[in-house]
């Protein structure tokens, strides 16, 4: 039940969903970055989020992508399962079916392109929290992609709702998190969505990152967040130089364009991206491939 959540912490890649030639879920490949995963020491797996193309699987892809993952992991890493909607009841019916299958908690992204008022956004988190009660909520603030914006006196309320355990936190703004640490109870999780501010947002206080660095370099961030989580500046800043060029040079084109060319560059999954979503330009290509080799990776 959700008053015995313990917070996960440390490195949650927000994971890139495998596919064929044609377009279809890779299925297989899936199943093996989440093996790799377990294996590089990632301290929980986030599925079908924004990285994960979630805007473009249709609902059955969507709830299968969570189910193979939470079969796969066996209980070897906990699975964070995307079920944002700019509908409430669908939020509602994703999250239902990923209690189901056995996920550990949901990501619930503030609502896109409808532009929701703060009540609006409370009531819409307030609704799936009553409605899966047994499915631990994590709020996901991401204005750059959502427009609306999960202010901080919301979250505050929000943090009183049975059920809402944490947040993530993607503006970037360090001063931002650092209020929501100082201000929200000591058990609610604030979790960076930005992976160049994300080693600050732990030091402050923060519990961990769902990055997308983390789908190339899932041992590194692993440690990365160690490090933070624990107060070992030096160790945590170490890694962080060797990953900024990844940081960066992820963003070159909108996610997950680039981590997925990365991704198969590394031969860990094939570049097919659905429309409207492209393969990564020509001229960018020489530049992931720099960070990629920078940091170490290939």
């Amino acid at each position: 039940m959700t008053t015995e959540f313990r917070p996960i912490k440390g490195s949650i890649p927000a994971l890139i969903t495998p596919m064929l030639e044609d377009g279809k879920v890779d299925y297989p490949t899936l199943r093996k970055l989440i093996d790799w995963h377990v294996a590089e020491g990632t301290d929980c797996i986030g599925v079908v989020g924004t990285t994960g193309e979630s805007p473009t699987v249709n609902v059955e892809e969507h709830c299968e992508i969570i189910r193979v993952s939470v079969e796969q992991s066996a209980g070897r890493v906990p699975i964070m399962a995307g079920c944002g909607a700019n509908s409430t009841s669908e939020a509602i019916e994703l999250a239902k079916f990923a209690k189901k299958v056995g996920a550990d908690c949901q990501l619930q992204v503030v609502p896109y392109y409808n532009k929701p008022t703060q009540e609006g956004q409370y009531l819409h988190f307030r609704a799936i929290a009553e409605a899966t009660p047994d499915l631990p909520v994590i709020l996901y603030n991401v204005p750059g992609r959502s427009v609306a914006d999960l202010q901080h006196d919301t979250v505050l309320r929000l943090a009183q709702v049975p059920g809402i355990v944490g947040i993530k936190e993607a503006t970037g703004n360090i001063e931002r998190a650092q209020w929501l640490i100082r201000d929200l109870p000591k058990e609610f999780a604030v979790y960076s969505g930005d992976d160049p501010t994300a080693v600050a947002l732990m030091l402050c206080g923060g519990a961990g990152n769902v990055s997308v660095t983390a789908n190339v370099a899932p041992r590194l961030m692993h440690e990365l967040c160690m490090a933070a989580i624990r107060g070992d500046i030096a160790e945590a800043m170490r890694i962080q130089f060797q990953l900024m060029p990844m940081h960066k040079n992820l963003f070159v084109e909108a996610n997950p364009i680039p981590v997925k060319w990365a991704m198969n560059r590394m031969g860990l999954c094939g570049p097919t991206l659905r429309l409207p979503m492209t393969e990564l330009s020509e001229s960018q290509r020489p530049v992931v491939e720099a960070a990629l080799k920078a940091s170490g990776l290939i």
